[in-house]
């Protein structure tokens, strides 16, 4: 874990470490059912980018050979992503896929600073800069396993609450990390969209739509698994899926327009800790226990995943 953290955010770590107290956005049911695991929290966690990223809209027309200039679109067809063609949304989306990592990188360093083993209830969010561009943001709640071995590379990220992690660990489950896809692609509406897209049509499907919608989200999971592999694990808890739609005038056609779909998919990577067979879920509860809780569980579950790494 090489992300160097800006001289605030170490500023801010140090000032905690020195305080002796820890915040958290975690709720009081998030609160007990960590501890319920023998994990508890050290303080909470922020990573942040901004990056200079173009619009989608600025890439050529998906039915005109790929170039903005190129004459009147041909055959109607729809573009994903576009990796390495000209006027493709590639560099786009591997720009959204560098700014994400690189803010949650830096929360997990904060994470590591605070001696913590990972982030719980993580919240990614994206929004416009005041001065151009995008700002990318990741905050969340480090946790720890009192008395665990050490020797972990980076601490693990996940957006699942403090149930839901409690639930994971205690089905011999652990995160390995958030994964990420992302996709955009657009469709030139040709004459047969536009005619099922008119009102008066009836309801009928636009086939034209429905077509780019389901490459995006198919070209999405591609890349979700990918993120899945490439941290590890064996499959992924799959928390929010966002639709993004928009429509410009075609830069080709006059008076056409071409639609643009971003889909975005997030969930946290899981890995088995414990052989199958070994652990059980219980009977669901519908009063939680008040007695004493049991520190040296989170430690002997998450000393029993290090060692199967």
């Amino acid at each position: 874990m090489t992300e160097e953290l800006p001289a605030v955010a170490t500023a801010r770590i140090a000032g905690i470490r020195s305080s002796g107290t820890w915040g958290s956005s975690l709720t009081s049911g998030e609160f007990a059912a960590l501890r319920s695991t023998g994990f508890e929290p050290v303080g909470q966690v922020f990573g942040a980018a901004v990056y200079a990223a173009g619009a989608a809209s600025r890439s050529s027309c998906p039915a005109a050979g790929g170039s903005a200039g190129g004459g009147m679109p041909g055959a109607s067809t729809a573009r994903v992503q576009g990796q390495g063609s000209p006027g493709s949304f590639g560099p786009l989306v591997h720009a959204m896929y560098q700014a994400r990592h690189t803010a949650i990188g830096r929360m997990a360093v904060e994470c590591a600073r605070l001696g913590g083993h990972g982030v719980v209830g993580v919240r990614l969010s994206r929004g416009s800069f005041p001065l151009g561009g995008l700002e990318f943001t990741a905050i969340g709640t480090a946790v720890r396993a009192p008395g665990a071995a050490g020797g972990r590379r980076e601490p693990f990220t996940s957006d699942l609450s403090g149930q839901d992690f409690a639930k994971l660990i205690k089905t011999g489950w652990v995160p390995a990390g958030l994964a990420l896809g992302i996709s955009i692609g657009s469709r030139h509406d040709d004459r047969t969209t536009i005619r099922q897209a008119r009102w008066g049509s009836g309801n009928a499907e636009v086939t034209g739509w429905t077509e780019v919608v389901n490459q995006v989200r198919q070209d999405a999971r591609r890349q979700l698994e990918g993120d899945v592999q490439r941290l590890g694990a064996e499959g992924v808890v799959i928390a929010a899926m966002q639709l993004q739609v928009s429509q410009r005038d075609c830069p080709v056609s006059v008076g056409r327009c071409d639609h643009i779909v971003e889909v975005t998919l997030v969930g946290t990577a899981i890995a088995r800790f414990s052989r199958p067979g070994l652990c059980h879920a219980g009977s669901a509860l519908g009063v939680m226990t008040l007695g004493p809780q049991h520190p040296t569980a989170a430690r002997d579950r998450y000393g029993r995943h290090e060692s199967a790494r």
